[in-house]
């Protein structure tokens, strides 16, 4: 048996494996996966020599390559079932990790507001805490906490959490690498024909068929990001100089230049312990936190008790009005002073990967909101009576003999704000990456338990130095409070614009109802954007410019990539030239197994043919692998490895996908990773050949060349195929056999076994002898270039910009522990 054998004048085709089968119905999706031809699927099996005959599938099938995570056996969701002691354990970790930005807000947001324009009156007072209190409940509560919250993907928060959410519903990434393992993941629900699906398919429609469109999602959810990494930057410096800027409070001789060193020394401290992790250090500063909590409320019941609870009146929003009706000018600068309160609301949705959505909301409701309303009011309370006080009000508030303790835990909170914002970025960082957005670098999981809690030392560095820069440059939390909040609006419009989007696409609610949400949160978020607008000159531009950097990095890396990939799939080898070259593959085969890495889950890669042209032999054995990571915390050593046939069997080549989870270290030995490769690579080969032994059972008479009749086939996970072209409708033809027929068919079966069993011996054998004579593993670097003709813009971007990216990465294969001698390296360029 060379590759495959045929029976009957071509109205069945035998082929060798199950997997076969499969394959044919992988064409038929190739269309929907959205990158490959026809012709060019086939590459994932044997050549049919009769095209209108072939395996047709007439039930459900899961495809083990698009099943991905869900088949891994122990996979659960790690937030269900847990005990009341895991459940404060939770807490405290939330507390320590979701919301320390949010809750830090009170050291600096009156400051900010009363910085430019000092206080006159106590009316002044009513109508600006009036105006914090309502921004407060309105963005983090309303808009965060019962919203936005929901739009998470399987747990996962962030700008680019939204964006993978519209992408796998609608298909709207640029990348033509989406396949229908996707949606299967996603957690989506097909609803009722309604007014509401109508409209959702439409837009669906729309956003799958308009390139324009989908560019623009992709700017806008880049322009958030790059927003969020901004404010990543400034998140740190605006809460640690915050807090240190007490000591002028408790020590009158303290300079602003000593407040400047203390504060880059303790954003150092901060950002070296980042790498421990987010359960150690989360579980280690919660507490501290709800200590904070609890003297924030505190000092504000102390403050509304000594000074009168006059200030509850701003539950009132007329003096809103009020406010704005005697100060225009004042009042409109105040609502960049006032957007400071609700800083960390984009941190506890993108932090939302570490914890579920109901611990976050139960938190916040029952306690940081609260606690912070409480402290707004007892400052409110304070200024009442001290009208010239603008500067760090809130230690200026605090009782005399609780002042050094509270300065103390205010510290540790502001410490803990800063880790808040950072943990963010580490998990929309990770998103970008898998979305093909942002360069790859090291990710260091830090939890069996939790699949979020990551830490990227590049990333964590990167913003160190940037951080310790900006409070070099800024020096007065007032100057860097107007960056902050442009940084923090900045991330909130395009929320508000991704959760619109989700509304109409995926939670299909009523028009009017995501109109009022799109116009009433967009419209508010725009009058504090023209606030901060307003001060830019003050040197805010400067993180303006970080930002669009940030930007063209992303963006850039995603083109790239998109031309990249698209090359690479244009570019496969197709199965008619594999087999003019024959089994030997135009060269020499020598004995040995050769692991061939590459990017592409389907076909023969170009690097492939590069391969052939430089060496002077190829191994007798070739196995393509791609490294895919999955959503699972370890992949069992059983479960690691899929395989698929290639080419006819006697060219002997498959196809593996390695699949990897977050915890699992790939720095193995290469030895144990051959050995678990090679038997899994044996007990596909033994389930093929018992696929093929089943379908033999069950093909019927098969000696006459005349049988027109379809047969069935029923496989071994109960999905039913239909053998051959002819309608059903003739398949009683069956059941008249004739005895002559039957014996006919028995020595043929005992025939067709014993050849299969000796096929099997045979393969097994060579997998032997193959892996003696040693493996290697295959290494094919892709790089880009721009043709000559192109744009000038284009030669600047790719040859430069995206190849100085590319070449500081890191590469896919970058922890697989491989002696040299084991290496083979092929460098090859694609032309776009």
């Amino acid at each position: 048996m060379a590759g495959g054998s045929e029976r009957g004048n071509g109205h069945l085709v035998k082929v060798d494996s199950t997997e076969f089968r499969w394959v044919f119905q992988d064409r038929e999706d190739s269309s929907e996966e959205g990158g490959e031809s026809q012709s060019q699927s086939s590459l994932d099996s044997e050549e049919e020599d009769n095209a209108a005959q072939r395996l047709v599938r007439t039930g459900p099938r899961v495809d083990s390559f698009d099943v991905e995570a869900l088949e891994v056996p122990g996979y659960q969701n790690d937030y269900e079932e847990f005990n009341l002691g895991r459940n404060i354990v939770l807490a405290l970790q939330t507390l320590g990790v979701v919301f320390g930005d949010v809750g830090t807000s009170p050291l600096y947001t009156f400051d900010v507001m009363f910085n430019k324009y000092p206080l006159s009156e106590k009316k002044d007072v009513l109508g600006a805490l009036s105006l914090v209190l309502y921004t407060l409940i309105l963005i983090p509560l309303v808009k965060y906490i019962l919203v936005v919250l929901w739009g998470n993907d399987d747990g996962e928060g962030g700008t680019f959490a939204l964006y993978s959410l519209i992408c796998r519903n609608a298909k709207a990434s640029l990348l033509p690498n989406q396949l229908p393992s996707d949606a299967r993941i996603s957690s989506f629900r097909l609803k009722v024909p309604s007014p509401e699906l109508e409209r959702s398919l439409k837009i669906k429609e729309n956003l799958e068929t308009s390139l324009t469109l989908k560019k623009l999602l992709l700017i806008l959810v880049l322009f958030g990001t790059s927003m969020v990494i901004a404010d990543g930057v400034v998140t740190p410096a605006m809460s640690v100089m915050s807090a240190v800027n007490g000591l002028k409070v408790g020590i009158s001789s303290i300079e602003q230049d000593q407040v400047v060193t203390i504060s880059v020394a303790a954003l150092i401290v901060l950002f070296s312990v980042q790498r421990f992790g987010t359960s150690k250090v989360g579980l280690a500063v919660g507490p501290a936190l709800f200590i904070w909590f609890c003297s924030l409320g505190g000092i504000g019941v102390y403050n509304l008790i000594k000074y009168g609870p006059e200030v509850l009146r701003a539950f009132n929003p007329i003096y809103i009005y009020y406010f704005f009706q005697r100060n225009p000018s004042q009042a409109w600068m105040a609502l960049g002073g006032c957007v400071m309160c609700a800083t960390g609301s984009e941190a506890m949705f993108a932090d939302l990967c570490y914890f579920s959505v109901r611990s976050v909301q139960l938190t916040f409701m029952f306690l940081v909101l609260p606690c912070l309303l409480l402290g707004y009011l007892g400052q409110a309370a304070f200024l009442m009576e001290n009208l010239t006080v603008n500067e760090q009000v809130f230690f200026s508030s605090i009782p005399s003999g609780a002042f050094w303790p509270v300065f103390f835990i205010a510290t540790i909170a502001a410490l803990i704000a800063s880790r808040a914002m950072t943990t963010a970025i580490f998990s929309i960082i990770k998103q970008a990456t898998a979305l093909g957005c942002f360069p790859r670098l090291k990710i260091i999981h830090t939890s069996r338990k939790f699949m979020g809690q990551i830490y990227i030392p590049v990333i964590n560095w990167f913003l160190l130095v940037s951080c310790l820069a900006f409070v070099a440059s800024f020096g007065s939390i007032n100057e860097i409070g107007n960056a902050y909040g442009i940084a923090e609006l900045g991330v909130m419009m395009m929320t508000t614009i991704l959760v619109t989007i989700i509304m109409l696409l995926i939670w299909q609610i009523n028009i009017i109802v995501v109109l009022c949400f799109f116009s009433f949160f967009l419209g508010l978020e725009l009058l504090f954007f023209s606030s901060v607008l307003g001060s830019v000159g003050d040197g805010s531009w400067v993180l303006l410019v970080f930002a669009a950097v940030l930007f063209l990095i992303m963006y850039i890396w995603n083109y790239g990539s998109k031309l990249k990939y698209e090359t690479e799939v244009k570019q496969k080898l197709s199965m008619d030239l594999l087999r003019q070259l024959g089994c030997n593959l135009g060269t020499i085969r020598a004995p040995g197994i050769g692991l061939l890495y590459n990017e592409l889950v389907k076909g023969v890669p170009a690097i492939f043919g590069h391969f052939l042209t430089t060496l002077p032999a190829i191994h007798s054995m070739i196995i393509f692998v791609c490294i895919k990571y999955v959503p699972v915390p370890v992949v069992p050593q059983n479960e690691r490895f899929l395989f698929r046939r290639v080419c006819p069997k006697n060219y002997h080549m498959f196809r593996c996908i390695a699949r990897y989870g977050y915890k699992d270290v790939r720095k193995e030995n290469h030895q144990t990773f051959e050995q678990l490769l090679i038997e899994s690579l044996e007990k596909f080969i033994r389930r093929e050949a018992q696929e093929r032994s089943l379908e033999s059972d069950e093909d019927g008479d098969t000696d006459s060349e005349e049988e027109v009749c379809s047969r069935i086939l029923v496989a071994p996970n109960g999905s039913v195929y239909s053998l051959g072209v002819p309608l059903l409708a003739d398949y009683n033809c069956i059941e008249k056999p004739s005895s002559e027929a039957s014996t006919s068919f028995e020595e043929s079966r005992e025939q067709t076994l014993s050849d299969a069993g000796q096929s099997l011996e045979r393969e097994l054998s060579f997998i032997h002898k193959a892996k003696e004579s040693g493996l290697v593993y295959l290494l094919g670097h892709g790089d880009i270039r721009a043709r000559k003709d192109s744009w000038f813009l284009k030669k600047l971007v790719i040859n430069y910009f995206y190849a100085f990216l590319r070449k500081n990465c890191r590469r896919g294969i970058a922890t697989l522990s491989v002696p040299h001698t084991n290496l083979m390296q092929v460098g090859m360029t694609y032309m776009v």
